[in-house]
């Protein structure tokens, strides 16, 4: 968002540090980077305290590339692994108060629609299942009844990682843990279900193992949310620590997890299909050679 705001003349851009040069020559601020790319280029994520091996991380990475518009997006956040990461990224992160994630983020996005009425703002609440489903439920629930145009990413790694393994609303039935040591008796919260409820525009559930297909998820969620309604994804991003799961096998367990219950799915209103279609449609003429 601050790309424009603070171009400075050509004259001094050599004296600016060699990552800002870097990231706005090659970055994807200013060019269309694809997945395959990915350690070719200047990120907006790169360095971070995340833990060795950590899914959430790459998925993390993966998502900040697939932002339509890095240039026009602000990161909404709050306590939990995923801040960790998302407050050293390249983009504008607003801190929430835990479970305020999607009330923060309804305001902003008022906020932005009103001082820029002619250049689309995304705005994308990245937080995990604590506090989404559990601390932040209500301010969830309602920012998707208003449909609010803003995408909700829960980074779902099924416990409260960042505080010593409690169990949250997304732990599955019967999993023992380092603070549930008899074992979580209740089911796994149906966030998926309560979006359909909700009348959410877009849903996707994925797993971190075929980054192409997450980037372009979050790419059609982030799009769909600018022009129709709220939009959720919910992220299989594992907790290698908690869950004691080497580092070397974390993909092998998200493609395990992902055969048993976390298949990837997609769900679109009636209004969101309309849009996504003629959009694709759209693309594909500008794509399309042209012919006198």
């Amino acid at each position: 968002m601050a790309l424009e705001t603070i171009r400075v003349s050509p004259g001094f851009q050599k004296f600016l540090p060699k990552e800002y040069q870097d990231l706005v020559e090659n970055g994807p601020f200013t060019k269309e980077r694809k997945v395959s790319e990915l350690g070719s280029f200047k990120e907006i994520l790169e360095e971070h305290p995340m833990c060795a091996g950590c899914a959430m991380t790459l998925f993390i990475r993966v998502t900040l590339l697939a932002l339509p518009s890095v240039e026009n997006s602000v990161i909404i956040g709050t306590a939990g692994c995923g801040r960790l990461a998302l407050s050293q990224a390249a983009i504008p992160f607003v801190y929430g108060n835990y479970g305020d994630t999607n009330a923060v983020a309804s305001g902003l996005k008022r906020g932005l629609s009103v001082r820029f009425k002619d250049k689309p703002k995304d705005v994308i609440v990245m937080a995990g299942d604590g506090g989404l489903a559990d601390i932040g439920f209500s301010a969830v629930m309602h920012s998707w009844f208003r449909k609010e145009k803003f995408t909700t990413i829960m980074l779902d790694n099924e416990v409260y990682g960042n505080t010593g393994g409690q169990e949250s609303g997304m732990t599955q039935k019967g999993m023992v843990l380092k603070m549930a040591p008899n074992g979580k008796k209740f089911e796994k919260m149906d966030m998926i279900g309560l979006a359909k409820t909700s009348g959410v525009a877009y849903i996707a559930r994925i797993a971190p193992t075929n980054p192409t297909r997450v980037a372009n998820t979050v790419r059609k969620a982030v799009l769909i949310a600018r022009e129709v309604g709220p939009t959720y994804i919910q992220a299989y991003t594992s907790c290698n620590i908690e869950y004691a799961i080497p580092t070397p096998k974390v993909m092998d367990d998200a493609r395990e997890v992902e055969k048993d219950r976390y298949g990837f799915m997609e769900y679109m209103t009636d209004d969101a299909k309309a849009y996504w279609e003629k959009s694709e449609a759209d693309r594909r003429k500008l794509k399309a050679p042209q012919t006198k």
